[in-house]
């Protein structure tokens, strides 16, 4: 199964969002290269955010390009088998920490969002990411900074699709938002 092939299946099972699903469906019929950097009409990328619930907290990267506090996450490589092992790959290299485990029930977000040319837009497929209890990060190249937030802190420092991700994986947690 090819990564486009596995990410149709991913967005077909997923039934929150249906509006922004579709978009992301139509964009991959009409793109072939639609999962890869080089599309230019934009492509799907994959996240993944990193939580410790045992200790309420979440770990961002402070992202070289963007200068901005966000989940760990990137684009798709011809490597990639699926789009949950993306996501994975992506937050175990930018967090440094083994171990990490998707939380069960595949994707908990979508998010469409404008970037810089020649990339254009960004279809993110989010997941989030259980971190081994007293996991120590590591920064990437391509972070300025990790760091643990607590839940509460993360309104003040990240943008809303940030606070949006961490709301559903608390959800899926089943913790209070």
């Amino acid at each position: 199964m090819t990564l486009h092939d596995d990410a149709l299946l991913v967005l077909k099972g997923y039934e929150d969002q249906p509006g922004l699903r579709q978009q992301y469906l139509d964009h991959l019929a009409a793109h072939p290269d639609g999962m890869y950097k080089p599309c230019e009409a934009g492509h799907l990328t994959a996240s993944a955010l990193v939580l410790d619930p045992s200790r309420g907290q979440v770990l961002l990267t402070l992202h070289r390009k963007l200068d901005m506090w966000l989940q760990m996450g990137g684009h798709c490589e011809p490597e990639d088998t699926s789009v949950a092992r993306a996501a994975l790959r992506e937050a175990t290299e930018e967090s440094g920490i083994p171990g990490l485990e998707l939380l069960p029930g595949g994707p908990v977000r979508l998010d469409r969002h404008a970037v810089p040319a020649p990339c254009n837009w960004h279809l993110d497929i989010q997941y989030a990411a259980l971190a081994p209890a007293g996991a120590a990060a590591a920064i990437s190249d391509e972070s300025l900074d990790l760091r643990w937030f607590s839940y509460d802190e993360v309104a003040g420092v990240a943008d809303a699709s940030v606070v949006r991700l961490l709301d559903a994986a608390r959800e899926r947690l089943g913790a209070p938002s």
